[in-house]
């Protein structure tokens, strides 16, 4: 059988091309392809070189429209046996092409080119072109070198030309031997026989036979000439005349050839003009043409027939009646005997099933064939094997990915995957991944890896392992698995280092996350033309999607990722080895599709059955987008790219199911990633601020409530200036900073690069949360801290920017016109320590009896200091007693603050009040437009030790008793609970908290500990504690008070209302025997015994109603006996002292005048009591009582008096 038959394969010449003497690969290359495109010769083109030396046979020769076709054999072939019976089978030509520069003995190429062309005798035609002959070859006189053809030297297409001409000479001297052939055959006849005659007995009945059959075998080869000729008409005409002879005489094999030599004749006449009508008559004529062949047991021929009809009706349209007549045609290749024959038809039958597009029904018969070349034990055999498998690899999925992207060019197959979408996307899977042909691909591979190794192509053959290996791990025992490792290995020591094979192997690589910069280096978009350029903006994050971001609807949005020109940047990417074996990777680094990116490769080793996510890193080098596609991989000896899409497509059939392939499963992670490759612009240099903490970058350790200078450096370490700078806060716990040194890095801008700036940063620790009871465990709270962690603590938000770009300089993007800016977070780590401790804080009050006085002092609002216009000492602990003018005591109130030390150093404290800026400044220290009084020197606290530390308090009771005081009850530690009547009523509660937070603020204890540590004690919450637990005795005055002073006159009149009289506190006009006796040195407040003393006594009602009461007057001795009443009475009195009915208004005062005569010199004091029966609300709620008909006793405090004797 022969290849590449075709119904109009009748009309071609055969010629052979064979190369004389040495010519080289390439050269060899240029002369035939020089050759061979004339395969098609114009008989217009050739009139010039035709001569007609008798009347031509062809008498219908179509001169304006036939041609010559020719069929170049390029290295020679063998004669056929059936040449006689089918002229096409004959070569008719030989040419031979020589070089002379390497061939320089002319001679000795006529020689050889002699010899040759006896190998083919029936060549009618014979030529040796040579080429390119030097001048001494051109000037010789050798009679052989007149035989060949000289192409001297010339350009490329004046040799094209020449190759032309001598192509229609040679074409023209074919016709002329046809003519001549023709002549003589139909004058003196000839004797035509092929194989099947020369088995045939010679008994005298066929000797017959044969004459008769003769001159129809005549008439059948002149129709075979006059085809070759390009006269289909003459040749229709002479194979009619046989076929009629051939019927006639039973030559049913030479019968079958006419009617095959008719149908070429037609088809050739109506060349372009393919109908129905065509194929009916050809398909009729070939199935009869099949019978005959069939009939006389030529199983080649007929198989041979059926491949041409089936070629020349190879359409989608009738692919039935096509399959029908290629299955039968394989059904028949069971007879043939010659292996040679049976690899011809299955590649035939192959090529026919893949123009329908039954590519599995091709790449079926395509194995066939290379297991027919695998049978033979050659190198030749195997390569031609390997070739086959090859091109079927792409029916069975397996297709090498060099020849994808070789094929990988069609336009419509792009469109429509660009419209088809998501859906034409999971159908090109669909049909990647099928995983009912793992067996047969795992074969396929096998038998490439097979011929591969055969063939001696190293390259080959590990690509086969390679996806052997990588797409069928799951199939293939351990030991296969091993034995593929060695294949691979083996396979790249015979290839050249560096190999590159566009199949990878192992590991399977996937895209893990690309991390964003981190916060030293995060990019922010720049707004030009705002004072606030980065407001608005976000920076690039870590997080893909975040639900506080806009919305997107768009599926094909990627992340957008900034890259800087000369950063480093990293990747990270999962590896996976799903194999049994180790895996050693000898170098991997990053694949992107520009030529902007520098790769840093490294190295990793894979156990078996594990996974493992590696950083790769790199730097880009200059502007543009860039994509990272994948990674390269120098592993088994060779190098190869993984691309993240295909893991990600393969995974992706895993999911449904398509593929058994999932390494990343099998290597311990169950869960499907589907991490989209991000658009990475990559953006010209930035300014890069390092930040280093002067004195060590850990956390800095801090007492409670200390406060701590703190210097960060700030260090330009990018290529480009720091022009605009901004710094603020951000995160919890933002009050702990105290102050930024803003203006020091303003001051330092421009930044340049190598440059450093140093900012102050002043800190304040705050508390830690611990239980009382845990103060005395050294080991506990001693050594308990709390670290403000990075989403806790505060930091530094430092915005910045370099110069501003030309937009055509280095960036092209129109929608970024500026390069952006850095956001640089600083966390201020703070490590707080416990430190001194306050143990409990408790409010203790003392009264001290007044001395009576001619006058009192008038009152003063609350919260201001009072003191005693009539006192000369200039002691400082007499400016800490504060005078009472409704009780008529002296006042001492002391808040009493215990602390301990649980640390190992040693603290000292200073307590301060601070107080609104008074006139006289002298005495105390000013800060901030207030006044500080540090009341002690500072106290010393050793390690382990306690201290009490008392703080005097200023009065500041409010000056009104109001009902509305007693809306509110006390609740311990949660201090008021409000029942909120009017708005009188918040204003005084509003007016009572203003108080205590007046109060609280105020009083500060500092401490220092060394040189460099100090800080402030957190008091407030428990002095407000201490306070709101005797509210009612600190805040609130008493209902009544009352107050003795000097009278002026004696009067019996009773009592006087104070809203009667202009000044009751103007000084007294004294008498002047009191005048001389106090001028004689009498002691300030004392009275004289044995006189008759005139006395007042003050009541004052604290209330906003009037109160009407019994008032009286009692007055002790120092052993507290009453010394008014009784046999031992030692004070006569003069007026009424008891049984004292008064009536007081809202806020007013009544005064009762007595006198008293001492008789005994000594200390007494005067009390004043009064009994209320006729009780109010505020009454009753303040003497915490709820009868309304028990009576309300309220008493003074009492007034010491200093009797002295006469002289």
């Amino acid at each position: 059988m022969e290849p590449d038959v075709s119904i109009e394969g009748g009309c071609t010449i055969r010629i052979v091309v064979l190369p004389v003497g040495h010519i080289p690969g390439s050269h060899m290359r240029d002369y035939v392809s020089m050759v061979v495109r004339h395969t098609k010769v114009d008989l217009s083109s050739i009139s010039s070189f035709y001569t007609e030396h008798q009347k031509s046979p062809f008498a219908h020769q179509p001169w304006d429209t036939g041609s010559l076709r020719f069929k170049f054999l390029v290295g020679g072939a063998q004669q056929s046996p059936w040449d006689e019976f089918q002229a096409h089978r004959k070569i008719l030509g030989v040419i031979g092409l020589c070089h002379c520069p390497s061939s320089p003995d002319l001679g000795i190429v006529h020689d050889q080119f002699t010899t040759i062309c006896k190998a083919y005798p029936a060549a009618l035609i014979t030529r040796c072109f040579a080429f390119h002959p030097s001048d001494l070859q051109l000037e010789g006189d050798d009679k052989k070198r007149q035989h060949l053809i000289m192409f001297p030297p010339t350009d490329w297409k004046t040799l094209e030309f020449h190759m032309q001409t001598l192509m229609q000479d040679l074409a023209a001297s074919l016709l002329m031997d046809f003519e001549s052939w023709v002549l003589r055959a139909e004058s003196a006849g000839t004797i035509l026989k092929t194989p099947l005659d020369s088995q045939a007995s010679l008994s005298s009945e066929e000797v017959i036979k044969a004459k008769k059959r003769r001159l129809g075998r005549a008439q059948k080869t002149i129709g075979d000439y006059c085809l070759l000729a390009g006269s289909p008409v003459d040749a229709n005409a002479h194979y009619s005349t046989a076929i009629e002879l051939a019927r006639l005489t039973g030559d049913q094999f030479w019968h079958a050839g006419a009617i095959e030599g008719s149908v070429c004749a037609l088809v050739i006449d109506r060349m372009g003009q393919k109908d129905q009508m065509l194929e009916e008559e050809v398909k009729y004529r070939y199935y009869e043409v099949i019978q005959l062949y069939r009939r006389v047991s030529t199983i080649s021929f007929e198989l041979e027939a059926t491949l041409k009809l089936a070629r020349f009706l190879c359409r989608r349209e009738i692919a039935k009646e096509v399959v029908e007549l290629l299955m039968s045609a394989a059904d028949g290749a069971k007879a043939l005997i010659d292996a040679s024959d049976r690899l011809v038809l299955n590649v035939e039958i192959a090529r026919l099933f893949g123009a329908l597009g039954y590519e599995r029904k091709a790449a079926f018969f395509s194995r066939q064939v290379a297991q027919l070349y695998l049978q033979q034990d050659n190198c030749w055999a195997a390569i031609s094997a390997l070739q086959v498998l090859a091109m079927t690899s792409k029916s069975y999925r397996v297709q090498s990915k060099a020849a994808m992207n070789r094929s990988r060019h069609s336009s419509d197959e792009v469109q429509s995957a660009c419209s088809d979408g998501v859906r034409s996307q999971t159908q090109s899977i669909a049909a990647l991944f099928e995983s009912q042909w793992s067996t047969l691909q795992m074969v396929v591979l096998k038998e490439i890896l097979l011929s591969a190794v055969r063939a001696g192509d190293p390259l080959a053959a590990w690509s086969a392992a390679a996806r052997l290996l990588r797409l069928h791990y799951p199939l293939i025992t351990p030991a296969g698995q091993s034995g593929l490792s060695n294949a691979l290995t083996a396979s790249a020591e015979r290839l050249p280092c560096g190999t590159r094979c566009a199949d990878p192997a192992l590991p399977f690589a996937r895209l893990y996350s690309i991390p964003s910069l981190p916060s030293q280096m995060e990019i922010v978009k720049r707004i030009p033309g705002k004072e606030d350029w980065w407001a608005g903006s976000a920076p690039s994050g870590p997080f893909i999607y975040t639900p506080f971001g806009k919305g997107d609807t768009s599926d094909d949005k990627k992340q957008e990722i900034i890259w800087i020109v000369g950063e480093p940047v990293q990747v990270l990417v999962e590896l996976a080895n799903p194999c049994t074996f180790e895996l050693s990777v000898e170098s991997i680094y990053l694949s992107v599709n520009s030529e902007n990116f520098e790769a840093f490769p490294t190295s990793v080793t894979l156990l078996p059955n594990t996974s493992q996510v590696i950083s790769l890193s790199g730097i880009p080098t200059s502007v543009g987008p860039l994509t990272v596609e994948g990674c390269i991989v120098h592993c088994f000896g060779v190098i190869t790219e993984h691309l993240f899409r295909d893991v990600d497509d393969l995974l992706l059939g895993a999911g449904q199911g398509l593929v058994l392939v999932d390494p990343f499963r099998s290597s311990g992670f169950p869960k499907l990633r589907n991490v989209p490759n991000p658009n990475i612009s990559v953006v010209p240099s930035l300014p890069l601020l390092i930040p280093h903490v002067v004195g060590g970058d850990g956390s800095t350790v801090l007492y409670e409530g200390e406060i701590r200078d703190i210097q960060i450096s700030l260090a330009n370490a990018g290529a480009v200036p720091v022009v605009e700078a901004n710094i603020s806060l951000s995160g919890k716990q933002q009050e702990n900073v105290i102050s930024i040194g803003h203006e020091m890095l303003q001051s330092a801008l421009p930044l340049q690069p190598g440059a450093s700036v140093v900012i102050p940063v002043r800190l304040q620790a705050g508390q830690l949360n611990l239980e009382l009871e845990n103060v005395g465990n050294r080991n506990g709270p001693g050594n308990v801290g709390r670290i403000f962690k990075e989403g806790n603590s505060p930091s530094l938000v430092i915005h910045y920017a370099g110069t501003l770009a030309q937009v055509g300089d280095s960036i092209q993007n129109d929608s970024c016109s500026y390069p952006p800016g850095r956001r640089l977070t600083v966390p201020l780590q703070v490590r707080v320590l416990q430190g001194l401790c306050l143990v409990q804080a408790r409010l203790l009050s003392m009264e001290i009896p007044a001395e009576i006085s001619r006058t009192l002092p008038a009152p003063s609002a609350a919260g201001q200091y009072i003191m005693d216009r009539g006192t000369t000492t200039e002691n400082i602990a007499d400016s800490l007693v504060k005078i009472d003018p409704y009780r008529g005591s002296w006042g001492l109130r002391l808040l009493e603050l215990e602390f301990r030390n649980p640390t190992e150093v040693m603290f000292e404290i200073t307590v301060c009040i601070q107080g609104n800026k008074r006139e006289d400044e002298n005495t105390e220290t000013v800060k901030d437009g207030q006044t500080v009084d540090c009341l002690y020197p500072t106290t010393r606290i050793d390690r382990d030790y306690g201290a009490r530390v008392l703080i005097p308090l200023e009065h500041f009771k409010l000056p009104v008793l109001d009902k509305s005081f007693f809306g509110m009850e006390t609740k311990g530690k949660e201090g008021f609970v409000v029942k909120i009547s009017s708005n009188a009523e918040k204003q005084t509660k509003a007016e009572l908290n203003a108080a205590i937070k007046d109060l609280t603020s105020r009083i500060k204890v500092k401490w220092q500990s060394g040189r460099n540590s100090f800080g402030e004690m957190n008091i407030k919450d428990a002095v407000q504690e201490a306070l709101q637990t005797s509210v009612m005795d600190v805040l609130l005055p008493d209902p009544l008070t009352f107050g003795f002073r000097l009278g002026r006159n004696h009067s019996s009149n009773g009592i006087t209302d104070t809203s009667q009289e202009a000044n009751l506190n103007a000084p007294i006009i004294e008498t002047e025997s009191y005048s001389d006796f106090r001028g004689k040195g009498q002691p300030k407040g004392s009275i004289l015994a044995h006189e008759l003393t005139p006395l007042e006594i003050l009541v004052r009602n604290n209330t906003k109603e009037a109160i009407r009461m019994i008032l009286s007057i009692t007055c002790r001795d120092v052993a507290g006996e009453n010394c008014f009443d009784g046999s031992k009475a030692t004070v006569l009195w003069a007026g009424v002292l008891s049984g004292i009915e008064v009536e007081v208004p809202p806020l007013g005062e009544a005064i009762h005048p007595f006198a008293v005569c001492f008789l005994v010199p000594g200390e007494y004091t005067l009390l004043g009591a009064a009994v209320i029966h006729q009780a109010n609300e505020i009454l009753r709620a303040r003497a915490r009582t709820d009868s309304a008909q028990e009576p309300i006793f309220c008493s003074g405090p009492p007034f010491r008096v200093h009797v002295i004797g006469t002289l």
